[in-house]
């Protein structure tokens, strides 16, 4: 049933409000400067994120807010100074901290997002963190930027990888490598930019670090398979020569070797597709993020953009190689197993004819047999018959009637014995014709299957 709560009274489609709703259900944030980020992706289970949402529900019980009765894709609450969002994803989590309780100046890094948040709560968030990063927002407008060696004094002393996004708007830096504090890290200066394009800015530097992280994950899947498919890829290799070349093949071994390297190719597609399938889709998503960012380049620097495609897209190409070889492979198998099945059907075929040969030649030698006992079976009724008639003679004579027993005895001799070898031609007649009946019926029936 469709909605009618309009003007018009029109009926509208239950899924119209929340299909509506989904385009707004991500917005941008608004971040001041200066301010202190904490980004953090979690892995879950469908589970887990159950408990995330009542474990969500402690914090506000912590700040003195009441909580939300029911889960949704993405909660902000602003608890004063403390601003958080959980966004709920295909796979993982996401949770950010917004400190606007912070001074200019200093390292940028002391006082993080996570700073007002309870220990013993944040230690407790149910799932697997597979992103973690630190945020410094620092407003340019006011201060002058902080010198270069300073600058990688915050970093630990990293390689740095520096950018100039929206055009000159701001200046960022990372190194896109874990710190000592476990966390990743990256500092911003906001030159001239409002407070809703900062939120702009951050939100896709945030989604660069997670979906880039998140794309890399199949790389140790492609890593573990390589070396076992360049085996199984000669192996099949191998085999295909041996079929081409050696007349004695055993079949039956050949096709269990193919049936066990095809069980493992398809578990190895089983565990890998989704990964790989995933890691083209973050990786597409990091490619637009950083269309987006309108970077100018950072004299002596990679930027941001430099750094991904010379480091993410080859170990994204390596995963789509490794799918691709893996495909490959299923197919040449599937046609080196038809190969086979058709040699094993044309070598039954070939025995089965033999065998069609041996008992047609055998049938030949049974009728022949037939034919000679049929002679003698002729002459063995005829003499008993005879033997009867005879005795008969003898039973008529003897009550009085006179016969001249050894003429008709004569005369009978002949006619028993070629009436016994016409019922008995009959007999066989009679029981061919239903051998050959058979054999049409079951001729038709083989032609029809095929």
């Amino acid at each position: 049933m469709g909605h009618s709560d309009n003007s018009f009274g029109l009926q509208m489609h239950p899924m119209r409000e929340s299909l509506y709703g989904e385009l707004h259900s991500r917005p941008f944030q608004i971040i001041p400067s200066p301010a202190r980020v904490t980004h953090l992706a979690v892995m879950c289970t469908p589970d887990e994120s159950v408990k995330q949402f009542e474990h969500l529900k402690e914090l506000y019980q912590h700040f003195g807010v009441m909580p939300p009765e029911h889960d949704e894709l993405c909660y902000h609450v602003d608890f004063g100074k403390l601003r958080v969002r959980r966004e709920k994803h295909m796979e993982f989590a996401t949770y950010t901290f917004i400190n606007t309780d912070i001074e200019q100046g200093g390292n940028p890094f002391e006082v993080t997002g996570l700073t007002p948040v309870p220990e013993e709560w944040l230690k407790n968030i149910p799932g697997v963190v597979i992103s973690a990063f630190h945020v410094g927002i620092e407003d340019a407008r006011q201060t002058h930027e902080l010198n270069l060696p300073l600058v990688k004094r915050f970093f630990e002393g990293m390689r740095l990888v520096g950018s100039s996004p929206q055009d000159g708007d701001a200046r960022v830096w990372t190194t896109f490598q874990i710190h000592s504090d476990g966390f990743g890290r990256f500092l911003m200066y906001n030159k001239q930019m409002s407070d809703s394009q900062l939120g702009r800015l951050t939100q896709r530097l945030m989604e660069i670090e997670t979906y880039r992280i998140m794309a890399l994950l199949s790389l140790p899947v492609a890593r573990d398979i390589n070396p076992t498919l360049a085996k199984m890829d000669q192996k099949l290799a191998d085999i295909t020569d041996h079929l081409a070349h050696e007349e004695d093949v055993d079949e039956t071994e050949l096709l269990a070797k193919l049936t066990d390297m095809a069980s493992w190719v398809e578990d190895c597609r089983a565990r890998a597709t989704f990964r790989f399938s995933a890691t083209y889709a973050y990786h597409e998503l990091v490619i637009k993020r950083l269309e987006e960012l309108k970077e100018d380049e950072v004299s002596g620097h990679l930027t941001i953009t430099e750094f991904m495609t010379r480091r993410l897209t080859p170990a994204v190409r390596t995963c789509e190689a490794i799918s691709k070889r893996l495909e490959d492979l299923s197919r040449r198998i599937d046609r080196v197993a038809d190969m086979m099945r058709t040699r094993v059907e044309l070598s039954i075929q070939s025995q089965n004819q033999e065998l069609l040969a041996s008992m047609d030649k055998r049938s030949k030698v049974q009728l022949m047999m037939q034919h000679t006992v049929e002679g003698l079976s002729v002459a063995a009724i005829s003499y008993y018959s005879i033997g009867l008639i005879k005795y008969l003679l003898d039973a008529l004579y003897n009550s009085g009637v006179d016969v001249n027993k050894d003429l008709v005895l004569g005369i009978s001799v002949p006619v028993v014995i070629g009436l016994v070898a016409f019922i008995t031609r009959k007999i066989h007649k009679h029981f061919l014709a239903l051998a050959m009946g058979k054999t049409d019926k079951a001729k038709k029936s083989k032609k029809n299957d095929h």
